[in-house]
């Protein structure tokens, strides 16, 4: 016989920074939750890599809100850098510093890793009922309630459930609903390289044709711990060989490390995907985060728009609001998704006339300072509100 463990009012599907988000801004409206996670709890928390290391404001100030103190906590362990450059062939075109202020820093940078651990503890100690290591296999969502099921066996029944198990949503699958998009076909190269003793300046650093790798772009984030080396591919490249000859050209891409210690590295491509809906034909299934949209990652638009899903899924499950949040949601992501294929467009310069305008860009910075901020900002996307994040 199968275990049946007591329903509750809304399921969360995924442990990630979004469920987790989830759960804690439907705790904070006084709606029981039970979080779900397919993998379990050490393994989920010994995940390599920075991953997401840039938590804006708006973030902070959301979770700050359903958990108080965690905003907090979050932004006093990261790392908050002062200074902004950009640089076309080794040459500056734009620099920008910031005044320390008082105030709630604009953003925090640290692993995903850390504030995923900040979120578990105020779950556990919001006392979530939290159910790790078994895998939701089956979902059921009827007109007045969802019944999961897991590899397990084990069963659960709610009112609504939040999805936030990720790209490959078996919640989504289950409920019918297509991930559609496309995949840049020109590969990035990300590698994290260890500052634990914070020994080179923070900065963020962009670089148009940098001369040690080639002519090809680089952006450098710092984080709480290290640097983020993020590498453009020429077409067709293998980004596998690239990582392999990273010993070769780190330090020129980071002189000012006396060591270049890679702790992590990864492939990826630009992804623009966006859920058919999201919701189901019966209102009680939300996305929410990688479930319901894929983002790249230049302008840190992925996991703070998914906390931002997180915290609005929880509110209209609690106001009996679910429509409305499906699509003013997936208004945002859309604009999101519009944003990055701007960023994308720039970055590859594919078109004669996009490359004409970044070398007059170039050639106009030292004396003309719009052209400077232009190429500083035209990597990451137009600048969107802090509510569609």
């Amino acid at each position: 016989m199968s275990a049946v463990a007591a329903p509750g009012p809304l399921a969360v599907v995924g442990a990630g920074p979004v469920g987790l988000s989830a759960a804690l801004a439907a705790h904070a409206l006084g709606l029981p939750a039970v979080l779900l996670e397919a993998q379990p709890r050490a393994a989920a928390a010994a995940r390599p890599g920075s991953r997401a290391i840039f938590v804006h404001r708006a973030t902070l100030e959301l979770l700050e809100r359903i958990s108080p103190g965690l905003g907090e906590q979050i932004a006093a362990r990261g790392l908050v850098w002062r200074t902004k450059r950009t640089l076309w062939a080794g040459r500056e075109v734009h620099a920008r510093s910031y005044r320390p202020s008082s105030a709630a820093p604009p953003f925090t940078s640290l692993p995903q890793t850390m504030v995923e651990d900040l979120l578990r503890a105020a779950c556990d100690r919001a006392g979530i009922a939290q159910h790790w290591g078994d895998p939701v296999a089956r979902v059921a969502s009827e007109k007045g309630s969802v019944r999961l099921r897991t590899a397990g066996g084990v069963a659960h029944e709610a009112s609504h459930v939040i999805a936030a198990d990720g790209p490959r949503s078996t919640v989504r699958a289950e409920a019918g609903l297509a991930l559609r998009g496309s995949t840049s076909a020109t590969g990035f190269v990300v590698i994290d390289v260890a500052d634990a003793a914070g020994l080179a300046e923070p900065e963020r650093i962009f670089h148009y044709r940098h001369p040690a790798v080639g002519g090809r772009n680089v952006l450098l984030v710092p984080f709480r711990g290290g640097w983020r080396v993020d590498v453009q591919c020429r077409p067709g490249e293998d980004g596998g060989r690239l990582i392999d000859e990273a010993p070769d050209w780190l330090p020129g891409v980071l002189p000012q490390l006396p060591a270049h210690e890679v702790t992590w590295s990864s492939v990826y491509r630009f992804q623009q995907r966006l859920a058919s809906a999201f919701t189901d034909r019966h209102q009680r299934i939300l996305l929410a985060g990688e479930a319901a949209h894929l983002l790249p990652p230049f302008g840190a638009r992925g996991m703070n728009s998914g906390i931002a899903d997180a915290v609005a899924a929880a509110r209209a499950v609690h106001t009996a609001t679910v429509p409305a949040y499906a699509v003013a949601r997936r208004a945002a992501a859309q604009q999101n998704i519009h944003a990055a294929a701007g960023a994308l467009d720039h970055l590859l310069a594919a078109r004669p006339r996009r490359r004409a305008a970044q070398w007059a860009a170039a050639a106009a910075a030292p004396w003309w300072p719009r052209a400077g901020r232009w190429l500083d900002a035209a990597p990451y996307g137009p600048q969107l509100r802090a509510v569609t994040y």
